[in-house]
């Protein structure tokens, strides 16, 4: 019997504050490895993260262990498979398909876009994670979802704070505590407009969701809204504030870039090289080996597609931000049936109309100081600031 190796050393400090040099460790020495701290043993190699994602009868969402169903208050379609899950996760679908996009909101993102750059003072510092990322992000989800009314503030406490209970894995009260609050919010604001959406039926998804023929039961639209804060605001935040920081630290891709409009590329690479989610859970449903290492049914596996994605047998110098490396692909938005399901509107927003129109209001635009910016996360990773001069 083989069993995977166990690493004592590492904490969930350490991988909040810097995963990749572990990781890249860990792929050379260990790539399947118990870690106590997080409670899971961690594929680090994309063959393996790619194969578990894909095999959803082997390796199954539902993880009793995850912090996700307390933080959410729900079993939401995140931890489920098969018919169960592919029913909640269709029942929204439609407001984030290609034809929506096109016909509701591409307009609009172009305008929210267009009217948050006009707020930003030319000549002068400002923090983009805060001023235009975070904002932006925000204001175009609410619309997405049906959720008009609700600030910017709001939407943005809301996201990071599921996002802070999802990530506990160290079950601290602290984040539960913050998240119970948040849920209340959620859940009255919710019932508050419910009567408006299905009075006046629109393509949002919580109108989609409540005037469906058959639709799920109201706790679980409201828990699948609720997904969709979490991870749809966070995502294209951290996406934009990344792939801007990527392109500043290297002036001769952004000038080749622009000259090019390799807009999407620059996108696809910024969330390779740092994934906002990094991380995903799956329960073993049946005792198997992966490359010779035990893996016993019911263990949770965590499949580490921040590792995958910097995989030196799919990437030649991951660790670097290089629009313009040979093409494979990134793992950032997953694989298989959970495929993230906001991927084409972070693709569209973020790659297709705020790239370029940043630049094209910027042009001379400059990074105050790289040094200065913060990165942090383990389960969802992006920078927590991004001074720059507005030239």
């Amino acid at each position: 019997m083989t069993t995977a190796p166990v690493e004592e050393r590492v904490t969930l400090d350490d991988l909040t504050r810097d995963p990749y040099p572990i990781y890249r460790r860990m792929r050379a020495e260990t790539p399947i490895v118990d870690v106590p701290a997080a409670r899971r043993i961690f594929l680090t190699k994309a063959a393996h993260t790619r194969m578990v994602k894909d095999n959803a009868e082997l390796y199954s969402s539902n993880d009793p262990k995850t912090p996700m169903e307390r933080a959410f208050q729900a079993h939401t379609l995140m931890r489920k498979d098969g018919d169960e899950h592919r029913r909640e996760r269709m029942a929204m679908q439609k407001a984030f398909s290609p034809k929506v996009i096109k016909t509701d909101w591409a307009a609009l993102y172009a305008k929210i876009v267009s009217d948050y750059l006009d707020r930003l003072p030319r000549g002068e510092t400002v923090d983009l994670f805060k001023d235009l990322c975070g904002p932006v992000a925000a204001r175009i989800l609410a619309h997405i979802l049906g959720l008009d009314e609700a600030s910017d503030a709001d939407m943005q406490r809301w996201s990071q704070t599921l996002i802070d209970g999802a990530g506990n894995f160290g079950f601290r009260d602290e984040p539960f505590a913050k998240s119970d609050t948040a849920n209340a919010e959620m859940n009255a604001y919710f019932d508050s407009i419910t009567a408006r959406h299905v009075a006046e039926p629109n393509n949002s998804a919580l109108s989609i969701m409540l005037n469906a023929k058959d639709p799920i039961p109201q706790s679980q639209i409201y828990a699948n809204v609720k997904i969709a804060i979490g991870g749809g605001i966070n995502e294209p935040r951290d996406a934009l504030a990344t792939i801007l920081y990527g392109l500043l630290t290297n002036p001769d891709q952004l000038e080749e870039v622009r000259r090019t409009e390799a807009w999407t590329d620059a996108f696809e690479e910024g969330v390779r090289w740092v994934a906002p989610i990094q991380a995903s859970s799956r329960r073993v449903m049946q005792a198997h080996q992966i490359d010779g290492i035990d893996i016993p049914e019911g263990v949770t596996l965590m499949t580490i597609q921040a590792s995958a994605n910097h995989d030196e047998d799919v990437f030649e110098d991951g660790h670097l931000y290089n629009v313009f490396r040979a093409k494979a692909q990134h793992q950032a938005f997953g694989n298989g049936p959970h495929h993230c399901s906001g991927a084409q509107v972070a693709r569209k927003t973020v790659g297709e109309i705020m790239l370029p129109m940043i630049f094209e209001r910027f042009p001379n635009m400059t990074l105050n100081s790289a040094e200065d910016v913060v990165w942090s996360g383990f389960g969802f990773r992006g920078p927590l600031n991004l001074p720059v001069t507005l030239n």
